[in-house]
């Protein structure tokens, strides 16, 4: 894949963890996230040492803090499922500021918002410092097969595209004197959406012929592979490390 598309959650810096080898990231992200999600719930003090080494990591790639916080306002819906865990879960039961409150529902609510927020966390600083298209290229690196980094590659290209086309016809909706502002109204965007399905279909059999008509034979490309130096491979392998070092202690004490 030439050339390079940005995405909204990249940041640009120069910092450390941005000259950092994409497949390098991806390999320790993915590490980081098992040991993670392999921590028993009920240590607060890993959580905690995780949370620590994420700020620690978010300040040396220099995101600004509003940056990270407004992404992390996807955990909205996991916050609010959570919080019913302590109402309806099972007994026993213990008083919190004079509500009834099932225990083993609230570690469940803590469970689930400190991994989801770590883990989101993790997502958004491989994001914010690896472009998409050095992503695609750590993920050959890592030897995934190139029907699946070129599908995703198409989704990032041709994404951009489909929301300008589904913007037009917001506006020529609206340019017609239509409202949408109840159910009833909603018709016109059902048909728009049908006509958006069928001519993104149309497009990629465009671009298939295309492609074809070029000689692709099934396979995109091999990207050329980033080096990692000592130093990197050093400071992945650090990072990785320290974090299975918390969740087997963590199995250890608990």
């Amino acid at each position: 894949m030439s050339g390079s598309h940005g995405h909204a959650i990249f940041v640009h810096a120069l910092s450390p963890l941005h000259r950092l080898a994409p497949h390098l990231k991806i390999a320790a992200g993915l590490v980081m996230l098992g040991a993670i999600i392999s921590t028993p719930q009920r240590t607060l003090w890993a959580s905690a040492v995780y949370g620590l080494a994420l700020a620690a990591l978010v300040i040396m790639a220099r995101l600004p803090i509003r940056f990270v916080l407004s992404r992390m306002l996807v955990l909205t819906p996991f916050a609010l499922l959570a919080l019913m865990f302590p109402v309806f879960g099972a007994d026993p039961r213990v008083e919190v500021l004079g509500i009834s409150l099932s225990e083993p529902g609230l570690w469940d609510m803590w469970n689930l918002l400190a991994k989801t927020s770590l883990g989101l966390s993790t997502a958004i600083l491989l994001g914010a410092t690896t472009e998409m298209a050095d992503l695609l290229r750590g993920l050959d690196s890592l030897r995934v097969p190139r029907l699946v980094t070129a599908i995703l590659g198409f989704m990032v290209r041709y994404i951009d595209v489909v929301v300008d086309d589904l913007n037009r016809m917001r506006l020529a909706l609206a340019a017609r004197g239509h409202g949408g502002s109840s159910i009833a109204h909603w018709g016109p965007y059902g048909r728009a959406m049908g006509t958006m399905f069928i001519r993104t279909y149309e497009r990629g059999e465009r671009v298939y012929l295309a492609m074809e008509s070029r000689g692709y034979a099934g396979e995109m490309p091999a990207s050329a592979r980033a080096k990692a130096t000592p130093e990197q491979w050093a400071f992945a392998i650090l990072g990785s490390t320290a974090f299975w070092a918390v969740a087997i202690t963590a199995r250890i004490v608990t």
